[in-house]
């Protein structure tokens, strides 16, 4: 793995927001990945790559993901904000070079979650909301609670992106929702109230 070539490719295949997002999200995931025994390099990128479909429109990533005759849920195909993860992931083996089912799996399941997460999923998709560039109201909060227990920072935050999606009258992922509820079942099996 070579960082320094998917970095070239981003920079101008992303603009340049969402270029320096996916660098905060690469860093993080790293340095989460340290603090909680995970491969860094792997973490690192997944994070780099993690909104690689984001360098193309909607119409683009729906048509590409009946070419590649991908089975998008009836959520994901209706919200067109989640078919880059799902439709990027796809496109990593022949686009980039990057066959590692761990990394492909980290970025097609970042925004949504799933029930289950594999420890480099939960790094993924916590350091993107959590990375340096990221600002909304709790968010401090939330780079506090990584330090801690990467468990219940995932909570948080899953917990935080049904709010604003609910919030927002958006459409919900049944994922997002199955994830939210195996940690707190979890949390509680452990003895944890949350």
């Amino acid at each position: 793995m070579n960082p320094e070539r998917y970095i070239k490719i981003l920079k101008t295949h992303l603009d340049g927001e969402l270029y320096r997002h996916s660098l905060g999200v690469a860093d993080t995931a790293a340095d989460l990945a340290r603090r909680y025994g995970a491969d860094r390099r792997k973490a690192y990128l997944a994070g780099l790559v993690h909104d690689f479909g984001k360098g193309y429109s909607p119409a683009w990533l729906r048509r590409k993901a009946a070419r590649l005759g991908l089975r998008l849920d009836r959520v994901t195909a209706a919200e067109t904000r989640l078919l880059h993860a799902p439709v990027g992931a796809a496109l990593l083996p022949g686009k980039l070079g990057i066959k590692d089912p761990a990394v492909i799996r980290a970025v097609a399941f970042h925004t949504t979650g799933r029930r289950g997460m594999t420890l480099l999923e939960k790094i993924v998709y916590l350091a993107d909301l959590i990375e340096p560039e990221r600002s909304f109201p709790g968010v401090d909060g939330l780079r506090q609670l990584a330090l801690v227990s990467l468990e219940g920072a995932v909570l948080a935050a899953v917990e935080r992106t049904i709010g604003s999606i609910l919030e927002r009258g958006l459409l919900l992922h049944p994922r997002s929702v199955e994830l939210r509820n195996s940690l707190l079942a979890g949390s509680r099996k452990n003895g944890g109230k949350k």
